[in-house]
C-alpha cells in the first residue's frame, strides 16, 4: 500500500470537505441577503406557447416556452426554498468528503483489513445512502414548493430529485463494510488457532 499517495489523497479530500462546507455557508447567506429575482424551472408547460393567459402569479414573469418562471421581489420563503435546491447538496457532499477523509485516516493509521475501516465504510455508505434520500427529497419539495407559490394551479407534488445511482453507491459501500468485517473476524479466528 502506498502510504504517501493515500495520505495526500485523505489531505485532499479533507480540503475539499472545508471548501464545500465554505461553499455551503457562502451561498447561504450571499443568497439570502441577494435581492434579485428568483427563478425555477418547471415542466408542466413544457409545450404550451407563451401567452398572457398562464396561470402565474402577479410578479412573475415565464419564458422558455412557460418552462422558466422568475418572481420579482420574492418573499423570504421563495428565496429560502430557492436555496432548497441547491444547500442540501453542498452539505452532503461536504459531510460525504469528511467521512471519506476519516475513513482514509483509519486505513493510514490501522491498515486496510481492520474492524475500524470496515465501520467507517458502512457508515460512510448508510451516509450516502440516507443522505441522497434526504438531500433529493429536501431539493425536490423545495423546488415543487416555489413552483406553486409562482404558480398556485400547478399541483405538483414533491419529488426526488439528484443523483439517485448514488443510493447504490452507498449500499455497495455498505455491503462491502459488512465483508471486510466478516474477513477481519475470520483473520483472527485464523490466527487464534495457529
Amino acid at each position: 500500500m502506498d502510504t504517501r499517495l493515500t495520505r495526500a489523497l485523505a489531505s485532499v479530500t479533507f480540503a475539499l470537505a472545508v471548501l464545500c462546507g465554505l461553499a455551503f455557508i457562502g451561498t447561504g447567506v450571499t443568497h439570502m441577503l441577494d435581492d434579485g429575482d428568483v427563478c425555477v424551472q418547471t415542466d408542466f408547460w413544457r409545450n404550451a406557447a407563451l401567452s398572457d393567459s398562464l396561470p402565474i402569479s402577479e410578479g412573475v414573469k415565464a419564458s422558455g416556452s412557460a418552462t422558466r418562471l422568475c418572481q420579482g421581489s420574492p418573499s423570504v420563503g421563495q428565496r429560502a426554498a430557492d436555496l432548497g435546491g441547491e444547500l442540501p447538496w453542498l452539505l452532503f457532499g461536504s459531510l460525504a468528503l469528511l467521512l471519506f477523509s476519516r475513513l482514509l485516516k483509519a486505513v493510514l493509521r490501522q491498515g486496510p483489513f481492520t474492524d475500524a475501516v470496515s465501520r467507517q465504510l458502512s457508515v460512510l455508505g448508510w451516509f450516502v445512502t440516507g443522505g441522497t434520500l434526504l438531500a433529493g427529497l429536501v431539493a425536490g419539495w423545495s423546488q415543487s414548493w416555489l413552483v406553486g407559490s409562482m404558480a398556485p394551479t400547478v399541483g405538483s407534488g414533491p419529488t426526488v430529485t439528484g443523483p439517485s445511482v448514488l443510493v447504490l453507491a452507498g449500499l455497495a459501500a455498505v455491503i462491502m463494510g459488512k465483508i471486510m468485517r466478516q474477513g477481519v473476524h475470520m483473520r483472527k479466528d485464523l490466527e487464534g488457532t495457529i
